[in-house]
């Protein structure tokens, strides 16, 4: 028993050992970027790409890879705002611990020792947490300030691989052009869901089942523009049958005021956002649903906006989100739209200042004036959004955008198009649209999204 608890000790040892002597190495970097932090700027902003500025601070400044790309993840914010003090402090009490590690390890009686206290205090089971703990100091650094600010593109397929790809990796293109290959798919599979944030946002997953789960963007799964990515079962605990329907990317929870949730069967429920802040890995109940029931969409909203919910069969209403009242998290929801015979809700929106913009299943689309939908009261049977003819299917997505929108549009086989929306046709609501996607055989448009533009990058940072 006392070898068992000797080998417990010498290999607890060596693990805080190895853990403080990485750190430690780090932060010798660090030490040396703050004593030269006008020349490691310098370098940094001189260089084309991440590579060559790894390269220049390793040969410049002699460090190993593993400091230069620590310094490389940290924002130059973050890297120039850095107490050199503190630093130094927390790299003179690691090499204190280290030191003392070490001597553990050479020493037979300084391990005997420690396992003769750690006896005692089992001996008196009401003591309090242990007091021989060996462990490194609290590092100053947040590891999310670590992590690089970036615009990310996250996908997530029909059978549920997510990825996410910088936003750099897609080129602009005009109108109607073929597009560029997103994502290699199984075949059967294709992307269903896509949105634009920043690797520090929160993102609320909403699943089919009226659940919500909670995630950074940056513990999504990268992969190449290729790649399938990760299946989201491995991510987020998903019972059978449950897949998202819905996200929302957000900075913190006050970045609005409410959500509102839509239904296949045109239910929709207005809740504050704030009741949805939780870090359980299990997910929590987001609407409560009959069993024939799934959530559709899910927007936010600051309360004073109008709502649009459009159908599948080419149907659209318009009413003030006041006409929903905020209900709470575990509620169902009102009527939104009341549906035609075999037609379900596609999309839902949340108006302020923008066109209303629609694309079919062949690639067709057009803007619309929301002057041209009328208001109406919720609950009623809503006014045609577009005239659908059987060669350019039903509808696809829905989406607000104003003339200086960008637009990402996917395909169910994974072709890719950008395109601003000031080049797509304005026309009135019974009309067929113009070609915006160019598709082959049997691809149909699976997905749209609006592209951040530098100026909300910038005011987002």
């Amino acid at each position: 028993y006392v070898d068992h608890q000797k080998e417990v000790v010498v290999r607890r040892a060596k693990f805080e050992l190895d853990k403080a002597e990485k750190r430690a190495h780090v932060l010798e970097g660090l030490l040396i970027a703050l004593d030269k932090i006008d020349e490691v700027i310098k370098t940094i902003r001189g260089s084309k790409t991440v590579e060559e500025a790894k390269k220049g601070l390793v040969d410049k400044f002699k460090l190993a890879e593993i400091q230069a790309q620590a310094i490389l993840d940290m924002r130059l914010q973050k890297l120039t705002g850095l107490e050199r003090q503190k630093v130094a402090d927390e790299h003179k009490e690691l090499l204190k611990t280290i030191k003392e590690l070490k001597e553990l390890l050479a020493s037979e009686k300084m391990i005997l020792d420690v396992v003769k206290k750690e006896l005692v205090e089992v001996k008196e089971k009401y003591a309090d947490d242990r007091r021989t703990k060996i462990s490194a100091s609290a590092a100053e650094i947040d590891m999310e300030d670590l992590i690089a600010e970036e615009d990310m593109i996250v996908t997530i397929t029909h059978s549920g691989y997510i990825k996410r790809v910088p936003a750099t990796t897609y080129r602009q293109q005009k109108r109607g052009g073929i597009g560029v290959s997103g994502t290699n798919l199984k075949e059967g599979d294709f992307v269903e869901h896509l949105f634009i944030a920043s690797t520090h946002n929160n993102v609320l997953f909403f699943s089919n089942k009226g659940r919500v789960y909670r995630l950074k963007v940056y513990e999504l799964p990268s992969a190449s523009r290729q790649a399938r990515g990760q299946n989201i079962i491995n991510i987020l605990p998903f019972k059978k049958e449950e897949k998202v329907a819905a996200v929302l990317s957000i900075p913190d929870f006050e970045h609005a005021k409410y959500i509102i949730m839509g239904t296949k069967e045109g239910l929709v429920k207005k809740s504050k956002l704030t009741a949805y802040e939780t870090s359980r890995k299990e997910g929590i109940i987001a609407i409560n649903l009959r069993t024939t029931d799934e959530l559709i969409d899910v927007k936010l909203s600051n309360g004073e906006s109008d709502v649009v919910i459009v159908t599948k069969k080419g149907k659209a209403i318009r009413f003030k989100e006041e006409d929903s009242r905020p209900m709470g998290r575990v509620s169902m929801g009102v009527k939104g739209i009341a549906l035609g015979d075999k037609d379900i809700v596609l999309g839902m929106d949340i108006i302020e200042e923008a066109k209303l913009l629609v694309i079919t299943e062949k690639g067709y689309g057009k803007r619309t004036e929301l002057a041209k939908y009328p208001v109406q009261r919720r609950g009623g049977r809503g006014v045609k959004t577009i005239q659908l003819v059987k060669s350019k299917g039903d509808l696809a997505a829905v989406r607000k955008v104003k003339d200086d929108t960008e637009l990402i549009v996917i395909s169910e086989e994974g072709v890719v198009i950008r395109v601003k929306a000031k080049d797509i046709s304005i026309q009135g609501r019974a009309t067929q649209g113009v070609r915006i996607m160019s598709l082959r055989d049997k691809d149909r448009v699976s997905a749209l999204a609006r592209v951040a533009t530098d100026k909300e990058v910038e005011e987002d940072k």
